[in-house]
């Protein structure tokens, strides 16, 4: 369901160093992760059919994910059918012979489990993730989608399923800012012909022009077992996984072997410079884009190690020059993406407002001479694979994260274990290797450069950029509606004699034991709470530091106070400069991020559990001994700004921010943007940032919470700073204010001129955080909007085809939550969009029964199973309790709030909170084509309204 560029990159790159440290900052020895990794229990075989079974058994939870990779991506499509193999990836979700139409997604959610897709240039990933009673389901489906799908094929799903990649396509490319930046780069570093050469969403008049024989094609080429890898990661008993295994893919024949491609690098004889004006953009972005080499390589994995030097933060040369001493823009980027075969490596800058590229490749030219000259330290390189442990053991934390690993590195590789013996190969890149990639690919090398500039603004762009060939798909009103299509007759293709009746759907095994977390918790002597959850499957820690108020104590005037303040409480410390800072958290391998949100400022550390005491008394440094460093609150504010800049071109965050304007109303701060408004920031004094801290940064609002592996008494050691060092003052969160009152629907519209979707939100606020009404609403909600099993996202988009996906549901403020339905669909059947939004949650007034409501109980009961795998999950569940007034059994009183709940409360609660005639309907897209249409709706005339959310004169 998802196409994704760089999808493996994250997974891949699982290295294990050991720290360094120097005279300043201690950082604990730890068990040597590659031992850890070593110890996975991971076993490989093959069917007699050819399929590679992968087996790893981690019994910590009570569920399990199974994971199927088809060694098929863009590369293996040819000109003319692009898009096939991400086309192909949507089409295996309609329907098997076994499974029903629209059953596969529908069993997943059923059974209170996750799942998805993704296709990337070099292969095709299917994945669940469920509570390990459902594991043989999960077998019997994957299998008869692997074997007994392509008879299901109908000329009716195909249709269909083009609309919903095209809104797909709108969604993340033709949408949004920047979108066809990775397009126009893929098409100029590669050769005509070249695999590479187009994006993985491909031509959508390729897409249009596919044809059921194109797709039967397709499938019989490169979905056969013996191109595939199924991996089960998780809790299940080994033996009877094989006997199910063995039971349900052994049968399955194979398909003709595969040819291996060979590794095409792409070769630039000159430097190509390109431009586009983007709809979307507000900034000027430019990005340069060097050929490289393919995976499994030493320069390979040197490329990758040289961006994490380039975007080492204030130490990067990059950063100095282009940020620092030109002031050109608030960061620049740097990444490797090294494919099957072939790679590339990017240097990104979106600059300042009314900043001209030209500019900015200058000062990127200085920056790299600058590099060639000075290199870089050892000191660098080592907080590089300090991280990079950190990273190895994050990424085992899931079954989904090491079952998804596991199939790539069989696949790709030919031996899962390599995600073990991976790690040498990073160990021994020196200084050297990073400098001789460095002037092998990039320095003095030819490369594409893209200029994408505000519509408008081509006098931003680099001089000599020639105009970029982009495609933008034409919204025809009417056009999939009054479309005829002419159906193929295709004779049956024979499939495989099953042995067994695979109609059969199995039954659930033995219902998994849930053990819910246990929650410690104290106050310290400021009355700050502590809580906290031992977890010690990895020697990892995720922790936080939650101070209640943030955005909602802001000030009109001057809105975005709190969000400045966060942002400049990471620039060093009374005692640290900046980098200072910046290298003792890189020599720790730490992660420590500050975030304001409308209702708490958050603090958010995640380490390995051996340097939590040193990463731990950084953050109270951080906390309590804010440096408010001149120099960079100049760029911080800077940065802001453009920040905002951006989002009043992106259809996305206009409708988020116009629609909590309409929910919240004018006396309660959360109908303003966090980031603020341009006028505000800019009347926003450092004074103001230093005001805000003293005042609302108080005892009786905070609260620390910790998950992994640390003692309670260890915590509360590491504390002692905070009790001393947070006064223990009483301040008081503003009060809930009273919802608007809506008495019939109103309809609203923001113009966004050209956009190819409408944004659409429906709703009306509901209660404050910690009401009663707050999870019977969460739970009667599931059927119709709370997962891709709901009613909406089953209509509007597995039916319909209108949308990429359709959901509702609500959000937890302690000043008033909000119901909402969502969606963003094309533009062309925005009116039949609101139309079946209206008729769906009607209907689900109407017909809530003791069907639905069971249902719903046993989905939401089995969904814990996979609800506390992880150090962060648990860490929300701390969060919760402190940031909502919960007790600390709040999830065992859900559950049995859940039991216990009766159809005649469910139906009470579905009336009060979901009357689609006694909401607000914001749509935010192209007025010109849709606001006479919308205007059909029955709802009155919309009221327009600007980007800002005012009325429209």
């Amino acid at each position: 369901m998802k196409s994704f560029k760089y999808l493996v990159s994250a997974l891949t790159l699982a290295v294990i160093f050991t720290a360094c440290t120097n005279p300043e900052t201690q950082v604990a020895t730890v068990e040597a992760p590659a031992e850890k990794a070593q110890s996975l229990n991971i076993e490989k075989y093959q069917l007699k059919n050819g399929l590679d079974v992968v087996l790893h058994q981690d019994t910590s939870d009570p569920v399990v994910a199974v994971a199927i990779v088809y060694h098929v991506g863009s590369n293996r499509e040819l000109p003319g059918k692009t898009g096939f193999a991400h086309f192909f990836e949507h089409m295996l979700f309609q329907n098997s012979e076994n499974v029903g139409a629209g059953q596969f997604i529908k069993n997943i959610g059923n059974m209170g489990g996750t799942l998805n897709g993704g296709t990337w240039q070099d292969g095709t990933i299917y994945y669940e993730v469920v509570p390990n009673d459902g594991l043989e389901q999960i077998l019997w489906m994957e299998s008869d989608r692997m074997g007994y799908f392509i008879n299901t094929v109908t000329q009716e799903g195909l249709e269909n399923e083009k609309q919903v990649v095209k809104n797909e396509k709108r969604q993340r490319v033709d949408n949004r800012p920047y979108g066809h930046t990775n397009a126009v780069v893929m098409e100029a570093i590669y050769p005509e012909g070249h695999p590479y050469s187009w994006s993985v969403i491909g031509s959508l008049e390729d897409l249009q022009n596919a044809t059921l024989q194109d797709v039967r094609d397709f499938y019989q080429k490169w979905y056969g077992v013996n191109n595939a890898t199924l991996v089960l990661a998780g809790d299940f008993e080994n033996k009877q996984a094989k006997a199910w295994i063995e039971k349900y893919f052994g049968e399955l024949e194979a398909q003709p072997e595969v040819a291996a491609l060979v590794p095409r690098p792409a070769v630039l004889e000159k430097s190509i410079s390109l431009y586009h004006e983007d709809n979307f953009a507000q900034l000027p972005e430019l990005t340069l884009t060097f050929p490289a080499i393919e995976k499994y390589q030493t320069d390979a994995y040197a490329l990758e190690l040289l961006a994490e030097v380039l975007n080492d933060g204030k130490d990067s040369v990059f950063y100095q020059t282009v940020v620092e001493q030109d002031k050109l823009a608030p960061s620049i980027t740097t990444s490797a993406y090294i494919g099957e075969l072939a790679g590339t490596f990017s240097l990104k800058v979106r600059a300042f407002n009314g900043i001209k590229l030209d500019n900015v490749k200058a000062s990127i030219d200085k920056a790299i001479a600058r590099f060639a000259k000075e290199g870089f330290s050892d000191e660098q390189l080592a907080r590089i694979m300090t991280r990079k442990e950190k990273s190895f053991y994050n990424n085992l934390t899931s079954v989904f994260n090491k079952a998804s690993s596991l199939a790539r590195y069989n696949e790709f590789a030919g031996d899962p274990k390599l995600i073990t013996t991976e790690i040498e190969r990073y160990k021994s890149i020196t200084q050297t290797d990073i400098l001789s990639v460095f002037n092998k690919y990039i320095n003095g090398q030819h490369y594409v450069a893209t200029s994408f500039v505000p519509k408008g603004q081509t006098e931003l762009k680099l001089a000599g950029a020639l105009k970029a060939d982009v495609v933008e798909e034409k919204v025809v009103q009417g056009a999939e509606l009054s479309k005829e299509q002419e159906s193929e007759e295709l004779a049956p293709i024979a499939q495989a004699k099953s042995a067994f009746d695979r109609s059969v759907k199995p039954e659930f095994g033995p219902k998994p034991s849930i053990t819910l977390p246990k929650v410690w918790n104290t106050n310290l002597d400021n009355g700050v709470q502590v809580l906290g959850i031992e977890h010690n499957e990895l020697p990892l820690v995720s922790f936080s530091i939650r101070v209640l108020g943030g955005h909602v104590f802001d000030q009109a005037g001057k809105v975005g106070v709190a969000n400045l303040v966060t942002s400049m409480m990471m620039e060093g410390t009374a005692n640290k400069t900046p980098q200072e800072l910046e290298k003792a958290l890189g020599e720790l391998g730490a992660e420590l991020e500050f975030t304001t949100s409308g209702e708490y400022v958050t603090l958010t550390g995640n380490t390995l559990a051996a340097n939590y005491d040193a990463v731990m008394a950084l953050a109270l440094e951080i906390l309590l001994q804010p440096r408010w460093d001149e120099s960079e609150w100049a760029r911080i504010k800077k940065d802001t700004i453009a920040q905002i800049q951006q989002s009043q071109g992106n259809p996305g965050a206009i409708s988020t921010n116009v629609y909590n304007k309409l929910m919240y109303g004018n006396e309660n701060m959360l109908a303003t943007p966090i980031l603020g408004t341009i006028d505000d920031v800019n009347k926003i004094e450092l004074q103001d940032l230093k005001d805000f801290y003293t005042n609302n940064f108080v005892a009786n609002l905070t609260s620390v919470h910790i998950a992994g592996d640390v003692t309670q008494q260890q915590v509360t050691s590491s504390l002692t700073g905070l009790t001393t060092g947070l006064k223990a003052g009483e301040v008081t969160l503003p009060h809930s204010t009273a919802a608007p009152s809506i008495e019939k629907a109103q309809l609203y519209f923001v113009d966004v001129p050209g956009a190819k979707q409408s944004f659409i939100k429906i709703g009306a606020r509901a209660m404050d955080a910690n009401a009663e009404d707050y999870y019977p609403l969460v739970a009667v909600n599931h059927n119709l909007g709370g997962s891709f099993s709901g009613q909406l996202f089953q209509i509007l988009r597995l039916q319909k085809g209108y949308t990429y996906g359709a959901y509702s549901g609500v959000n937890r403020r302690n000043l008033g939550g909000v119901f909402t339905a969502r969606s963003s669909v094309r533009s062309n059947v925005t009116l039949e969009s609101l139309q079946t939004f209206r008729e769906i949650m009607t209907d689900y007034q109407k017909g809530f029964d003791a069907s639905a409501l069971q249902n719903t109980k046993s989905v939401l009961s089995r969904s814990n199973a996979r609800a506390f795998e992880t150090t962060n999950s648990l860490m929300g569940v701390l969060q919760n309790i402190s940031s909502y007034q919960l007790p600390k059994d709040y999830v065992a009183q859900q559950q049995q709030i859940l039991a216990d709940m009766t159809l005649e409360q469910a139906q009470q609660i579905v009336a009060k909170y979901m009357d689609p005639d006694k909401m607000i309907y914001l749509i935010v897209g192209d007025a010109a084509t849709q606001l006479e249409r919308v205007n059909q709706l029955g709802l009155g005339e919309a009221i327009v309204l600007d980007t800002a959310g005012d009325p429209v004169q």
